[in-house]
């Protein structure tokens, strides 16, 4: 579904360029759930934001169900972007001044989310509140949430559109332990029972339980994923 061929990327600066991606090549399969390691420097984020269309790769190939959002137009890539791909990032991004259920819809301000309109969106945000146990919650500003509520009201935000993938950048770095807990059993569910396809960048261990594959980056590589790799990746042993 998602093919990734020999990216970089650099930036400039008045001392030259700075390189933070070095030829990434990987793939992810439909359903699949990979979570991406690694220490804060190590690219792992810039890779997030090419794989979802938000940041240009300096070269190489990003492809997501066949197609290449680099490719297209600006209001074409937005509205690839709107319509295949779902973000849930560490500070949750939620509006502060609409409600839960006001956030959850904001996506389908852009373009509706499903073919029966606005009825159809407001049912599927009911049911994904529902879901991630905030259905008594509808009516609640940001303000009023705990961390947990916050990012779970993110990730339904995130699902409004049935998106083809779902990027979480560090989704529970903000969160206490249980909290953390609470979250990372959402996405465990998330991708075994709706088979929901996963790409979570991390530097915390205890979420790559989620997934089913782990790579890990260091210096804007990736390496091996076995267990020395992993504790190359962060710098002591495993």
């Amino acid at each position: 579904m998602l093919i990734v061929d020999r990216v970089t990327k650099s930036y400039r600066t008045p001392r030259g360029e700075l390189p933070i991606l070095n030829g990434i090549s990987l793939s992810l399969e439909h359903g699949a759930a990979i979570a991406i390691m690694g220490p804060s420097g190590s690219g792992k984020s810039t890779l997030l934001y090419i794989l979802g269309a938000l940041e240009p790769p300096s070269s190489g190939i990003v492809t997501l169900g066949g197609k290449d959002p680099f490719r297209m137009g600006e209001r074409e890539q937005a509205a690839f972007r709107n319509q295949q791909i779902g973000f849930v990032f560490q500070d949750h991004s939620l509006l502060p001044q609409c409600s839960v259920l006001e956030n959850v819809l904001a996506p389908t301000f852009v373009a509706r989310a499903t073919s029966d309109g606005a009825e159809g969106d407001h049912h599927r945000a009911h049911s994904l509140l529902s879901q991630v146990g905030l259905g008594d919650r509808l009516d609640h500003r940001p303000a009023e949430l705990s961390g947990g509520e916050k990012q779970r009201a993110a990730l339904a935000r995130a699902l409004i559109r049935n998106p083809a993938l779902l990027l979480c950048d560090e989704p529970t770095g903000n969160l206490d332990s249980e909290t953390g807990k609470e979250v990372i059993d959402f996405f465990r569910n998330l991708n075994a029972k709706d088979g929901v396809t996963l790409l979570i960048v991390t530097h915390e261990r205890r979420i790559s339980s989620v997934a089913k594959r782990v790579i890990a980056m260091r210096d804007g590589a990736i390496v091996e994923t076995t267990d020395e790799a992993l504790a190359a990746a962060h710098g002591g042993p495993a």
